[in-house]
Order: structure tokens, then C-alpha cells, then sequence
């Protein structure tokens, strides 16, 4: 099992899931992509996975707002850009196309300083596109789950 480096050359993916167990969820997908979490953190991991090109991120919550099975188990969809440049270009297309957005620039969201914009699909599905400007910031406070208003990360409104 190797541990992956985040590739910044591409974009990828983003699935986030809600786990009532993180520690069995994550090796289940240690397992199932043969990595091991870029990033850990009290109720969080996240994998880089370059093939296929994924970020899946975990995020801990009650088994009974979890429930079993595939509801309860999307937290949200994104797309992980490599440039932060990137997300004002999409931003910019998604309001042509007549989308609605949230704008969050410099945020703390996942343990991560990040530009992103959030659109919504018709059930109600957030999608959020974003570049990472810092993984790991220096003297940035950094809310956990736990002090988020709705226990969850990387929703517009409630992100850590």
C-alpha cells in the first residue's frame, strides 16, 4: 500500500462521504484503491487517488444520520483543480450557463486553505469546484468537525 502525494497537474473527481466507523471506512478504501490517507484529521481523512483520478474524502458522522446503504452516504460532489486560477474560470462558465453559486474565496474548509464555488443540482446536490491554495496552513485557525455549526465540512455555510 503506498501513501499518495497530491498531483497538481490534473484535475480529479471529489466524492465525499458520510462514515459512521471512519476507522473500518478507511481501511476499506485503503483496501479497495491501495493507498493510505493523504490527510487525517479527528472525524476526517481524505485520499488522493491518481488512477482513477479521485479525491475521496471521509467524514465522520452518527450512524443513526447515516443510516446503512447508499442513503445517507453522499456529503457532497466537487471537482479538485489543480490552479486556483481554474476556479474563477468555471465560476465564470457555470454563470453563463445560468447557474446560481456560492463563492467562498479563502476558506478553511477540509483542513485546507481553498478558493471554491459551489452550484446545486436540481435535487439539491451540492457540487463544489476548488483548488487547494495551502494543505496544511500555518497560522490559520482551523475549526474541527466536532465546532462546525452542522458537524459536517465543505458545505457552503457550515465549512471548517
Amino acid at each position: 500500500m503506498t501513501t499518495t502525494t497530491p498531483t497538481r497537474t490534473a484535475t480529479r473527481v471529489q466524492l465525499a462521504l458520510n462514515v459512521a466507523d471512519l476507522e473500518a471506512s478507511i481501511a476499506f478504501y485503503s483496501a479497495l484503491f491501495g493507498v493510505r490517507p493523504h490527510k487525517r484529521r479527528a472525524g476526517y481523512a481524505n485520499f488522493v487517488i491518481d488512477e482513477p483520478a479521485l479525491k475521496l474524502v471521509l467524514i465522520e458522522t452518527s450512524a443513526a444520520e447515516r443510516g446503512s446503504g447508499a442513503a445517507g452516504a453522499l456529503n457532497h460532489l466537487g471537482v479538485e483543480l489543480a490552479e486556483v486560477e481554474q476556479v474563477h474560470e468555471h465560476a465564470a462558465r457555470l454563470r453563463t450557463s445560468g447557474l446560481i453559486l456560492d463563492e467562498e474565496l479563502d476558506t478553511t474548509c477540509c483542513f485546507a486553505l481553498q478558493d471554491k464555488v459551489w452550484a446545486h443540482d436540481p435535487a439539491g446536490t451540492p457540487w463544489e469546484f476548488y483548488a487547494i491554495k495551502d494543505d496544511d496552513p500555518a497560522g490559520v485557525e482551523l475549526l474541527t468537525l466536532a465546532e462546525t455549526a452542522s458537524g459536517a465540512c465543505c458545505t457552503p455555510g457550515t465549512c471548517c
